[in-house]
């Protein structure tokens, strides 16, 4: 190994993205990835960053968060963005791509660079030296799963999601909801009541909703354990009102009665923004999602910053695990990047990497990594996986995670949210370019070659 390389563990968008950003800062990379020799059975190209599942990238405007990411990650370079651009095909207003000329861009451009070698092999253990980043996705091999989950300080290593879908509290219909915890326990939660009327056309609609087939990768088995709500209402119709919607130990303080059945809201950010279907596991497919659980009194009109999924995905418990580098906190030689972090999808993979690859490319030059912080999209996804959350679940990008625009000068008058999500985005990508000022300061050769390589070991 060379003196100040990095290794980083697996070839997809967010290993990708994490290899080219260091090299194109002049440190030297040894990327594993263990095909073509080995491959998952979700994976079936040789080449590099396989998307696996679709060819989406989702939203591309700057009112759409992800749209927002996406233009932060073009802004520093995104290795993944740029091969996205170059082999994109008409989807409206989204970005997406090519599967197969995607992939072989990105394997071109990081086979090219003269600081990278790949080495085509599964890597089964984690390097005992060295700055390693370790970015094997959501179908890590079995034998890194298990070194993995043996890592010091590590509390839970998760092999499935089960999460609930996750609304903004502006978007409620506050003139239907109410505040209270059972039993007159305090106010921690939001709560929807239902009559018997609304309660009965709702699980008639969970029942006959569309879901999301179970991959080919996937055990069914696995979802066992956690059952989607979909499949509840099918064991009965009173199944769920005596489940997550039981009424016991609330009363409607409009009504002075309790209801037939109630959904509880728990809230899931510090700055009370975002609330969680308490329950709401479920395998329904998105629009499926809007649909049905717009039923609910209160949520005819929700925004979802998440909807629900259950999939095969490996993840950490990364709050208090992880820093908003991607660094683990009691081995500061490692870092972890992509889906096995707890960000969802592609784009937020592949910006996991590139913070990863970033911080650890500056920290091999002998300085300090730059923190993109909650005014940015990038910022905020690093932070979400990093700060505490006794809760934590996997979380597509979302403009709720972004620091509120509450000190913005006439932001309470931002009543559209259009509006409001583009002063968000100019705020941000305002942000993202004094930041990028400091680092071509920081590297002021050419941007692509380590300024002051540092002589110590990373």
């Amino acid at each position: 190994m060379t003196k100040n390389s990095v290794t980083v563990i697996g070839g997809g968008l967010a290993g990708c993205e994490a290899a080219w950003q260091l090299a194109k800062r002049g440190v030297p990379v040894t990327l594993y990835e263990m095909k073509p020799r080995k491959r998952s059975p979700a994976h079936k190209l040789d080449t590099l960053a396989e998307l696996v599942c679709s060819n989406s990238l989702r939203g591309d405007r700057l009112v759409n968060a992800v749209g927002l990411l996406k233009a932060e990650m073009r802004k520093l370079d995104s290795i993944i963005l740029r091969s996205a651009d170059a082999t994109a095909v008409p989807a409206g207003g989204a970005l997406a791509v090519d599967r197969v000329g995607f992939s072989e861009t990105v394997d071109a451009s990081i086979r090219r660079h003269p600081l990278i070698t790949i080495i085509e092999e599964e890597c089964a253990d984690i390097p005992g030296e060295g700055t390693v980043i370790i970015a094997t996705g959501p179908l890590t091999s079995e034998s890194l799963s298990k070194r993995i989950a043996n890592m010091e300080g590590l509390k839970t290593l998760h092999f499935y999601d089960a999460a609930a879908p996750i609304v903004t509290y502006e978007s409620l219909d506050l003139e239907k909801v109410f505040a209270m915890s059972r039993y007159d326990r305090g106010a921690d939660y939001l709560n929807c009541p239902m009559n018997r009327e609304e309660y009965m056309a709702f699980i008639e609609a969970l029942k006959t909703a569309q879901t999301v087939e179970v991959r080919d990768f996937e055990e069914k088995a696995v979802f066992e354990g956690c059952m989607p709500i979909e499949s509840m209402a099918k064991r009965g119709d009173l199944a769920v009102a005596f489940g997550p919607l039981k009424p016991v130990g609330l009363s409607d303080p409009r009504t002075g009665k309790r209801p037939f059945a109630v959904v509880q809201l728990r809230q899931d950010n510090a700055a009370a923004t975002l609330y969680n279907l308490v329950g709401f596991q479920t395998r329904l497919t998105f629009p499926e999602q809007r649909r049905v659980f717009g039923m609910i009194p209160g949520l005819e009109n929700a925004e979802f910053a998440r909807y629900g999924v259950m999939h095969r995905n490996t993840f950490l418990q990364s709050p208090g695990y992880l820093d908003d580098t991607y660094r683990v906190i009691s081995q500061p030689r490692l870092y972890f990047a992509g889906q096995i972090t707890g960000v969802e999808g592609y784009v937020e993979s592949a910006a996991s990497g590139l913070v990863a690859g970033l911080s650890a490319a500056y920290r091999a030059c002998g300085l300090p990594p730059p923190h993109f912080g909650g005014q940015t999209a990038i910022g905020a996804m690093a932070r979400y996986v990093s700060a505490p959350n006794s809760r934590f679940q996997p979380m597509n990008c979302a403009f709720g995670l972004l620091d509120a625009l509450e000190t913005e000068p006439g932001a309470k008058r931002l009543k559209n949210k259009q509006q409001r999500y583009e002063r968000l985005a100019q705020r941000s990508l305002a942000h993202l370019d004094r930041l990028i000022g400091q680092m071509e300061r920081d590297f002021p050769t050419t941007g692509n070659e380590c300024a002051m390589i540092s002589t110590k070991e990373v």
